[in-house]
């Protein structure tokens, strides 16, 4: 590919994101920008990662927003055959077209073969932001030539608040919400539970998910991967989807799509997971070897994707703000630099408690989800295990999120503290 073709599609894209940036009405994102710059400043690379469709490119544009820098996307048909010779006449090609550059943003450059010494040798000069919709995109290669020179953040779908800005939605101070406000946020968290976050379902409307949901499977899984048994693979993965917010192994994931092998199933997951379109989680325990051997729970990236893929699933709304809860959770350990892990947690009784946060050593808080509007709702069993747990893992940190109730009390002289969905969201 030559250097006029390669100018001709960085004007093009150019074009097209300065004229989205007129014409719409761009919501600003809630992430650490400056610590994100900050990490810019030394000879680093910014990896923004996170699941197709998810606002990566326009991240990277405010992130950058009145600095001197050039853009590319590699996923481009125009772009398909570009090989690591050509990465020269991309650099040419953004000088030609710029001249003077502090930045450059590589927007999915894990399309193009051995990227990794073009970006490493770029950050020597210039100061570099890479996207990606894999999760290892920093591994191998890369991560050998940069040791350590680089800081990645996942970017997740819209939150709750950003949903609420995009519906211009004023959440104000919490202790000031009026009983009008509050059903007009409790109205919103409803419909963002089922069309979820995704920045082009609020401009395309919900048939947009299906459309993300099959370019995650096609382009970023099974073009990538090439796997050769894509009915298998797609039953399963739609399987997976479908029984979010519960248990799941790969013992039975095999028997139950007839695959011979478990480690095509593990395969399979693997793929899912670092496409960011599931994500599992461990049961908790001490013992390394209980967690690997445990089942897990599987987890979804966005509700909109359950209510489109799985609706009669997604219905249960309480598994619905379970797997809400999970998704915040991720994304708050995402601003963060603790190194916070998420379990869930089930003894030999089946007691469970949705999520354990655990920091290094120490067990942070216990939460349970309920889709309850009143004590009365709230099951028994949930604050019993809430107390079971605590005393094994030996935290007094305890919260049920409901539905719509609020309240504090206390059980086997543990303090239990209730808030609703919708202001543990937009805290």
């Amino acid at each position: 590919m030559n250097v006029d073709e390669i100018k001709r599609v960085v004007a093009d894209q150019r074009e097209e994101l300065e004229e989205i940036f007129r014409r719409e009405r761009i919501v600003e994102r809630i992430a650490p920008t400056e610590k994100l710059l900050k990490a810019l400043s030394h000879p680093n690379i910014l990896a923004v990662l996170g699941v197709r469709r998810c606002g990566k490119s326009i991240f990277s544009h405010l992130l950058l927003k009145g600095k001197r820098y050039g853009y590319i996307n590699f996923d481009d048909e125009r772009l398909a055959n570009l090989n690591t010779d050509d990465l020269d006449r991309v650099l040419q090609a953004f000088y030609e077209l710029e001249k003077e550059l502090d930045y450059l943003v590589l927007d999915e450059i894990q399309n193009v073969p051995k990227w990794e010494l073009f970006a490493n040798r770029l950050r020597r000069t210039k100061k570099v932001v890479i996207t990606g919709s894999n999760a290892k995109l920093l591994s191998g290669e890369l991560a050998t030539h940069l040791t350590g020179r680089y800081v990645d953040f996942v970017l997740h779908p819209f939150s709750f608040e950003e949903f609420l800005r995009v519906k211009e939605i004023e959440a104000g101070r919490k202790d000031t919400y009026s009983t009008k406000k509050i059903a007009e946020i409790k109205s919103a968290l409803q419909e963002y539970m089922r069309a979820g976050g995704f920045p082009e379902v609020s401009k395309f409307g919900r048939i947009a998910i299906s459309r993300i949901y099959e370019d995650i499977i096609t382009k970023d899984i099974l073009l990538r991967h090439g796997v050769r048994k894509e009915r298998d693979f797609k039953d399963m993965a739609r399987y997976l989807v479908s029984t979010f917010s519960r248990e799941a192994t790969f013992s039975k994931l095999k028997n139950l799509f007839g695959i011979k092998n478990v480690h095509t199933v593990k395969n399979y997951v693997d793929y899912l997971t670092t496409a960011y379109l599931i994500f599992t989680v461990e049961r908790f325990s001490f013992k390394l070897k209980q967690r690997m051997i445990a089942p897990k729970k599987v987890y979804c990236v966005d509700t909109g994707i359950l209510d489109a893929m799985a609706p009669r699933f997604s219905e249960d709304t309480g598994k619905l703000m379970e797997n809400l809860v999970f998704v915040e959770l991720l994304r708050q350990k995402s601003f963060t630099e603790s190194p916070r892990e998420i379990f869930y947690w089930k003894d030999h009784q089946q007691r469970e408690v949705d999520f354990v946060l655990k920091d290094g050593m120490n067990v942070k808080k216990l939460i349970q989800t309920t889709y309850a509007s009143s004590r009365d709702e709230i099951e028994k069993r949930e604050t019993e295990a809430l107390v079971r747990a605590s005393d094994e893992l030996k935290c007094k940190d305890l919260l049920v999120i409901t539905w719509d109730y609020e309240d504090e009390w206390s059980v086997n002289s543990k303090k239990i503290n209730c808030l609703p969905l919708w202001k543990w969201l937009s805290k």
